[in-house]
């Protein structure tokens, strides 16, 4: 004890006058409420639109598309999570609980559509399966088939996006149910077995009803992503609130409605909160500890050829179809895609990225702290209402940004014209500044889960000791907990960077003029319906998407044995 005294009396020794004003309670606590406010007030003034005056439109859309908005998005939902559960499920039980030739290859495998957005292996799918694509080219071909003469599943419909969401969503509930299962109890497997249960009654009834809590979680965070979807439904042609949120405000002019439809999103997302918690609600689950490592079920023959075969299924149809085929258009097209346009793309996007990046990790730091050294009930409040964000779709917040940024820019234009005949024009809206406050709004809570997880590992001792040798919290935070947070910094940095790389409505709705990204520039010409030109900019995606997979992978399979 006196030797740990003694190193944090060194690292916390002598803080200057400056550390010892910013490290007061008082500042702290009111700098922290007041973040919390300015994160959440997109979504404030999102939900305080409901009171303002209904135009028109109102009732136009009401007569005509208002009813298909909400239809196209219940069915998006419900198609999208019965899809994911099925796969994520599965393909969860198989890796954790069997033993099979090949399974350690498809555990961290089956992760890597996460690095493909749904949009672009939306692209690629229609490259394909469209009437000019390669296999109905090749049917017509092969049986002298003319158009008309011959069936084929339409990709540009919601069955189409219903499928495109799902093979890239899966993943989400896939590592979560793994987790759930890989940490049940060894015992209560056994004890099941032991009764007579044979492996699949044993799943229906022990262990999924056992995992229930992650599967929950994971379905529901699917479900917010497909409400959050513009670029899929939207290229499909498929009417949902995300692409009635842009025809309203781009293609009728009324801000003001578009912040009332996205309100109605918005509900969409509460009702999910409130049912996944009310499912829960009177269920109490127990998980004993697993003394020993997993005994999983040997498959083999014809029941481990079956099932390399499912999971070998979802993998081709999820990662390496699509991004081969993008391989071979980029290798079609580099020579024209590559330029110095291109490379303008690139630097863009890795700005925008890095700013984003830094600035939330910076804030999910501030808060996490916060709330570590003030754990009322108020501060408690606050950052959960700061990181609701990521349960918001993009579309919402771009709104909600918007909204407050112009409102301010035109009464700072006002006052300087009132004052120094001075114009100002947009400071805010349609710059840089407002597109990174939107990114920080919208993946905030990626951060902040990612650095409170750190900090929940490092013992309260140490901060009661550095504080009573003198230390302010912000010395504490500086000179004691960032070092040991290195390795949750660092994930979270990089998990926050590719989720910017990805996101489409947000930066399409408030990115400044003449200013695009690798994904705006693949939705661009994707719309165009040039998918070969789309590919390079969607491949370049694809392959940053990959850094998270192998960190995800990396704390997934830790501590496994080494079997398979």
């Amino acid at each position: 004890m006196e030797v740990e005294a003694t190193s944090i009396a060194v690292a916390v020794a002598g803080p200057t006058r400056w550390q010892r004003i910013a490290g007061t309670d008082t500042v702290w606590r009111l700098c922290l409420l007041l973040g919390a406010a300015l994160i959440a007030l997109p979504v404030v003034v999102v939900v305080a639109s409901l009171w303002q005056p209904y135009s028109p439109v109102w009732q136009h859309l009401l007569d005509t598309v208002l009813a298909d908005y909400v239809v196209n998005s219940l069915l998006l939902m419900a198609g999208v999570g019965l899809g994911t559960l099925v796969l994520g499920v599965s393909s969860a039980w198989l890796t954790a609980m069997c033993e099979f030739p090949g399974r350690r290859f498809f555990t961290w495998a089956l992760l890597l559509p996460m690095a493909m957005p749904a949009y672009i292996i939306a692209y690629t799918y229609t490259g394909l399966l469209d009437f000019a694509g390669p296999l109905q080219t090749a049917l017509r071909d092969t049986f002298g088939w003319r158009y008309g003469e011959y069936w084929f599943p339409e990709i540009r419909s919601l069955g189409g996006a219903i499928c495109m969401l799902s093979l890239v969503l899966y993943p989400y509930v896939y590592l979560l149910v793994r987790v759930a299962f890989t940490e049940q109890s060894t015992a209560l497997l056994e004890a099941s077995r032991s009764l007579g249960r044979g492996p699949w009654r044993t799943f229906f009834g022990v262990a999924l009803p056992v995992a229930r809590p992650a599967i929950a979680a994971g379905v529901s965070l699917v479900l917010m992503e497909a409400l959050a979807d513009y670029g899929t439904v939207d290229y499909f042609g498929v009417s949902t609130f995300t692409t009635g949120i842009f025809r309203t405000w781009y293609g009728l002019g009324e801000l003001t409605t578009a912040a009332q439809l996205a309100s109605l999103l918005l509900l969409f997302v509460f009702v999910l909160f409130a049912l996944e918690r009310l499912s829960r609600q009177r269920l109490r689950f127990h998980h004993g500890t697993v003394s020993k490592a997993i005994q999983r079920i040997p498959l083999r023959g014809w029941r481990a050829a079956g099932t390399r075969a499912w999971l070998a299924l979802i993998l081709l149809a999820a990662f390496v179809i699509p991004t081969t085929q993008l391989a071979l258009w980029a290798g079609t097209h580099w020579r024209s895609s590559v330029d110095a346009g291109f490379m303008t793309l690139v630097s863009n996007t890795f700005m925008l990225a890095a700013i984003a990046s830094l600035c939330c990790l910076a804030v999910a730091l501030f808060l996490a702290y916060g709330k570590r050294l003030f754990p009322d009930w108020l501060t408690v409040a606050a950052v959960r209402t700061a990181g609701m964000g990521y349960a918001v779709p993009g579309t919402v917040i771009a709104v909600g940004v918007l909204i407050p940024f112009a409102w301010l820019d035109n009464h700072i234009d006002l006052l300087m014209q009132e004052n120094f005949g001075m114009p100002t024009g947009l400071l805010l809206s349609g710059s840089l500044a407002a597109l990174v406050f939107a990114y920080v709004v919208r993946f905030l809570s990626v951060s902040l889960q990612t650095v409170e997880s750190g900090l929940s590992r490092i013992g309260s001792s140490l901060d009661e000791s550095a504080r009573s040798l003198g230390a302010s919290a912000g010395g504490v935070l500086r000179r004691v907990h960032l070092p040991i947070l290195r390795g949750s910094l660092l994930t979270a940095l990089l998990l926050v960077f590719v989720d910017v790389l990805k996101e489409l409505p947000a930066t399409l709705i408030l990115r400044p003029f003449n200013f695009n990204t690798l994904a705006v520039r693949a939705f661009e010409l994707a719309s165009d319906e040039r998918l070969a030109a789309a590919a390079t900019p969607a491949l370049a995606i694809v392959l940053i998407g990959l850094l998270p997979v192998i960190l995800l992978n990396r704390g997934m399979t830790a501590g496994e044995d080494g079997h398979g």
